[in-house]
């Protein structure tokens, strides 16, 4: 017998009919030739049973050469007299779960179904535009930690970004790549493999153990009455520009002035505004926690925030309180405007609009509010989400007793030495129109 070299197996010609060449030095391993030509890669052996099987690896090709093809030969030679049987481990691998079969059993769980609506349609997006594309065909339950973290690195880089056209008039699909992007993602196949392992579907999940970034872009926020003012005086420039129309800016100021979540703004319907009592009320089905609290989203409206939505054009109770553009269809989008505010106000780097959430959460704690003041306004359920505004705060009381202690050191200097003197900048956030 022969060994089946690149140039063996090249010079193979057909003779008509199928035929079988085989390996001398692996015991099994042949090449199986059609009578149409084509070259495929094959391991034979006995199970423990006797019967004679025939693994197929694959086709002669570019990606599968002979000495790969070897390779594989010998792992399944391994294998069988490990007392497996490869052949029927694949025939039941064909009956278990592609991670696309995982993923739409999840979606179409109860547990799925108890997230808010805002969050299905995130998470539907997280799943079908960057898991499906980067671990869709895997088989779930091989699946592991390096896999998870290869698929976190494509998106992080962009690999499943998109822009689109999309069915509906004027309509387009715009999807980015990014960390934030890529640990959303992460998080939304950990919860994924989290059910099915809870419901006896799979044993492990790989996703566990791959480092999320919880602080990244959360941790940027507007740190004084400076910084306000640059966005608002941005928003007004850019609207005044006709550079984002007055329906988004709106949106964007009543964002910043209640800490509101982008998709409670951006879905807000006018049958829970109450400008009479100050408030929006979201009944638990509609925002992200409410499922799990059982409690109905109550955002306090301080008097910029009730003009606001007063001005905008009145709708039936139904109705989105910001309309979108006419074919625009659903919520009105507000991460380009975003973006443009963002850098006409030359705010700093990593400042997102889930940031100014943030912002306000901070300033409250810094201005002394309890921790469950904090997330009573911003509708947290868990204390550690609240904690990071505390921890926020504390940090900038020290450094302001840091910059009013330089201002008393200055006397203890003598007349030859110069102090730096740091003044304190005063002054409230407002919203300008």
């Amino acid at each position: 017998m022969p060994t089946l070299t690149k140039t063996y197996v090249d010079r193979i010609t057909p003779d008509g009919r199928e035929s079988f060449h085989w390996d001398e030095a692996v015991k099994g391993f042949g090449v199986k030739v059609f009578a149409s030509g084509v070259k495929s890669f094959v391991f034979q052996y006995r199970s423990a049973e006797g019967r004679t099987r025939r693994f197929t690896i694959g086709r002669l090709s570019d990606t599968l050469t002979p000495e790969q093809a070897r390779r594989r030969a010998k792992e399944l030679l391994r294998s069988v007299l490990a007392g497996n049987d490869p052949q029927s481990e694949r025939r039941t691998r064909r009956e278990a779960w592609t991670v696309n079969e995982l993923l739409d059993a999840y979606l179409a769980s109860p547990r799925f179904a108890e997230k808010a609506e805002s969050t299905q349609t995130v998470d539907r997006g997280r799943i079908n535009r960057h898991l499906r594309p980067t671990l869709g065909t895997r088989f779930a339950d091989q699946v592991t930690r390096d896999d998870v973290l290869r698929a976190q690195r494509a998106i992080t880089n962009g690999a499943t970004k998109i822009n689109e056209k999309t069915g509906k008039a004027r309509g387009r699909a715009i999807v980015t790549g990014g960390k934030g992007t890529a640990d959303k993602a992460v998080l939304a196949l950990r919860a994924a493999y989290a059910w099915a392992i809870d419901n006896d579907h799979l044993e492990a999940n790989p996703a566990t153990g791959v480092k999320i970034d919880q602080a990244g872009e959360r941790t940027v926020i507007l740190e004084d009455a400076a910084a306000y003012k640059r966005l608002f005086q941005a928003i007004d420039t850019l609207e005044a520009a006709e550079k984002i129309r007055p329906t988004v800016a709106d949106a964007l100021r009543l964002l910043a002035l209640t800490g509101a979540r982008r998709a409670e703004i951006a879905g807000l319907r006018w049958r829970w505004v109450d400008l009479k009592n100050g408030r929006i009320v979201i009944p638990k089905d509609k925002h992200k926690t409410g499922r799990r609290t059982g409690k109905d989203r109550i955002i306090a409206l301080p008097s910029v925030a009730r003009e606001i939505i007063a001005r905008q054009a009145p709708g039936a109770p139904e109705a989105y309180v910001f309309q979108p553009m006419k074919g625009n269809g659903g919520f009105i989008s507000l991460q380009k405007p975003w973006a443009t505010v963002w850098s006409e106000a030359k705010l700093p780097d990593g400042l997102t609009m889930h940031g100014l959430r943030h912002s306000v959460g901070s300033h409250m704690a810094m201005d002394g509010a309890s921790l469950a003041e904090i997330m009573q306004v911003l509708g947290h359920q868990q204390t550690k989400t609240a904690m990071r505004y505390i921890h926020f705060a504390d940090r900038a009381r020290n450094s302001l007793a840091e910059r009013a202690a330089s201002v008393a050191m200055a006397g203890l200097k003598s007349d030859d030495e110069k102090a730096e003197v740091v003044p304190l900048d005063k002054g409230n956030i407002a919203a300008s129109r």
